[in-house]
């Protein structure tokens, strides 16, 4: 274990006990706390004065940096105007504006929206949205579903169900049943150090046939994937193997739905993995980005013929008994309108493409360094892999991480011994280098 420079503490009048904080070794973080204060542009400044340069764009969700001025004024004249209204059974004009402003960025043919609060609500959403939809169409056995190992659909009972993370789920026993797994894309052997897709694995999305002969077509309502499985350590879809999946489900009339909550919003280069990778699902998840991260909120878009497949009955009786208080909230709509506005103004949708290679070199330059076994990068996300310690995996990873924090001065995601990065998209050169060159440093005396 590294020793730090210096021990972290909260305020003296700060108490840490009762905020039973997520996904976080709640005794481990307490003992030396990473507490940020403020934020602006690429950067964080902790409780101690300190500049942290963000390289995850805070969770993966920050896309145009830190402290824009537009979507703090949008939300508060909003919130001065109108704190909320309610969209069951009534309406206020922004969130319509927004469904309409975000189909224009949309893949072709996912032109409906249907507005949550989280990546998590968004899927549990997407999921009953395919169930029905095939109960609507007649096929109301079709109600089995496929995600993939080391797939993360969030925390919802659907989403751990669905997903393929098993610490995820396997605390909580009470899980969707017939829920199927392919296997996952990540392939050491054949692909590591590969720059962008790897060339090895499409193949294995033919596993959807043998899941199909297991279960008949018949059953089966959705297959979910994210087109990168972030949550897991960036692994990447190999060439093809998106385009088989597409052609497979069509097949068989099984719906396709892609996760998009981290590709979303100009991660991959486009709007959306989606366009990037040329392959349209039925139904696509979002939140993070939607907002830059300011307002929780989330968007499921759907094709319109799923759509309009529930648009029957008298018109008095609700389609879909489904929603949240907050689908649609005026000021996280307000919020999302702003950053809409960024996007497209400074050009952040496809900026990463500009900074691909670069962000690509600068990432591979760190192969060989000590315990890295692999590499991964696209648009401008990355991993760097590294060897677990015997009979203690993911120490590795988290000593990098805090390393990378208090020696470092800037900020990395660790999930086992995998250290992934997504900075914010308004990020230029210098800040590529100042967190390669960081991470370098670090893992070069990381035992």
């Amino acid at each position: 274990m590294n020793s730090l420079p210096h021990p972290a503490s909260a305020p003296s009048n700060q108490s840490l006990d009762e905020f039973w904080m997520p996904f976080t070794a709640n005794r481990q973080y307490k003992a030396r706390p990473r507490l940020l204060e403020s934020a602006e542009g690429m950067y964080y400044t902790d409780a101690e004065g300190r500049q942290v340069l963000d390289g995850t764009s805070g969770l993966w969700c920050c896309n145009a940096g830190h402290g824009r001025k537009e979507i703090s004024e949008a939300v508060a004249r909003q919130i001065n105007k109108m704190d909320f209204a309610p969209t069951f059974q009534m309406g206020h004009p922004l969130a319509f504006e927004l469904a309409e402003r975000l189909t224009d960025i949309t893949p072709e043919g996912l032109d409906r929206v249907f507005f949550t609060n989280s990546g998590s609500e968004s899927v549990d959403t997407a999921l009953k949205i395919a169930l029905a939809y095939h109960r609507a169409r007649g096929q109301g056995t079709r109600t089995r579903f496929i995600g993939r190992e080391l797939g993360y659909h969030g925390v919802g009972f659907g989403g751990i169900s669905v997903g393929g993370m098993v610490n995820n789920r396997k605390a909580f026993g009470a899980q969707l049943p017939g829920v199927d797994h392919l296997p996952h894309t990540l392939d050491l052997e054949r692909n590591a150090f590969t720059r962008g897709l790897p060339k090895h694995g499409a193949e294995l999305a033919d596993h959807l046939e043998k899941i199909v002969t297991l279960h008949g077509a018949e059953n089966i309502a959705a297959v979910i994937v994210e087109p990168m499985s972030g949550s897991a350590g960036v692994i990447l879809p190999p060439q093809g193997y998106l385009k088989r999946l597409r052609e497979i489900a069509s097949k068989h009339g099984i719906l396709l739905i892609f996760d998009e909550v981290i590709t979303g919003y100009g991660r991959m280069g486009e709007p959306f993995a989606a366009q990037r990778w040329d392959v349209t699902p039925d139904i696509m998840t979002t939140a993070k980005g939607l907002t830059n991260g300011a307002i929780p909120m989330g968007a499921v878009f759907v094709n319109r013929d799923i759509h309009d497949a529930l648009m029957h009955g008298p018109d008095h009786v609700i389609e879909f008994f489904h929603g949240y208080t907050y689908s649609g909230h005026p000021v996280a709509a307000a919020a999302a309108l702003a950053t809409l506005d960024i996007y497209q103004r400074d050009g952040l949708l496809t900026r990463a493409r500009e900074l691909e290679v670069y962000w690509q070199e600068a990432l591979h330059s760190l192969q060989g360094l000590p315990n890295v076994i692999d590499i991964r990068n696209a648009g401008l996300v990355g991993a760097v892999h590294l060897a677990s310690r015997d009979g203690a995996p993911g120490t590795r990873g988290y000593d990098v991480f805090e390393s990378c924090y208090w020696e470092g001065d800037v900020m990395v995601r660790c999930t086992g011994d995998i250290i992934a990065m997504s900075p914010p998209l308004i990020t230029e050169k210098t800040h590529i280098d100042q967190l390669v060159e960081a991470l370098g440093k670090v893992i070069k005396r990381t035992q």
